[in-house]
């Protein structure tokens, strides 16, 4: 049988995760299977939520585009403040600019779109995670399943087994937590060590002898 040729969804159709902060995010990019750009959607279901996360994109080098399909953000780029009612697009070219967009409506939606201006897209270790520690919410195994297969993808990357040491922790898997953050650390040496020296989602394994030996 051929591969369809087009494919729909509506935003409010896939599934919805819990990200950092109250950011509420559905991956559309997993969900169509795009492999060209990432997309994904987030929504807000009460004033003051967060539909950008406070982040910038110099680690990965994106341009990117934020689209308000619904409601109404406030964005803050660079210190700037920026009103963007629905059918407001805010392109930034540039991924040193800091960024971070709330609601000031219920159901503020935004479609956010990046990639790269001169190469070829690639699915990001941080799509991943919020993927698989937005799962584990509610299915532990189903957030370790997702991990593991963001491992494999992006065997070198460091921050995915330090996530799943967080999650795992969390969970109360010290075994799992410990065999993750070794990875991490074999990966990333000491910046992984000061990570986990001072987050809190390692408390369950901070007294562990073996947590110990990692980070010093």
């Amino acid at each position: 049988m051929s591969a369809p040729r087009w494919k729909s969804v509506k935003i409010d159709e896939v599934e919805a995760l819990a990200g950092p902060g109250t950011l509420t995010w559905r991956p559309l990019r997993h969900e169509l299977g795009v492999q060209a750009f990432g997309v994904n959607a987030y929504t807000a279901s009460e004033i003051g939520q967060e539909v950008v996360e406070p982040h910038d994109e110099k680690d990965l080098g994106h341009e990117e585009l934020y689209v308000v399909v619904a409601g109404h953000a406030t964005f803050t780029l660079d210190g700037a403040t920026l009103e963007a009612p629905a059918g407001t697009c805010v392109f930034i070219p540039d991924p040193a600019v800091h960024r971070h967009a709330h609601a000031r409506e219920v159901g503020t939606t935004v479609i956010a779109i990046g990639g790269w201006a001169d190469r070829a897209y690639e699915v990001s270790a941080w799509e991943w995670a919020f993927r698989g520690l937005g799962a584990a919410k509610t299915d532990t195994r189903r957030g370790r399943e997702i991990f593991l297969e963001a491992m494999a993808a992006l065997p070198d990357n460091r921050w995915l087994p330090y996530n799943l040491a967080c999650m795992e922790a969390l969970a109360g898997n010290p075994d799992a937590a410990i065999g993750a953050l070794s990875r991490a650390v074999e990966l990333g040496g000491d910046e992984v060590r000061e990570w986990a020296r001072n987050d809190h989602d390692l408390d369950r394994v901070r007294s562990d002898p073996r947590f110990v030996a990692l980070i010093t």
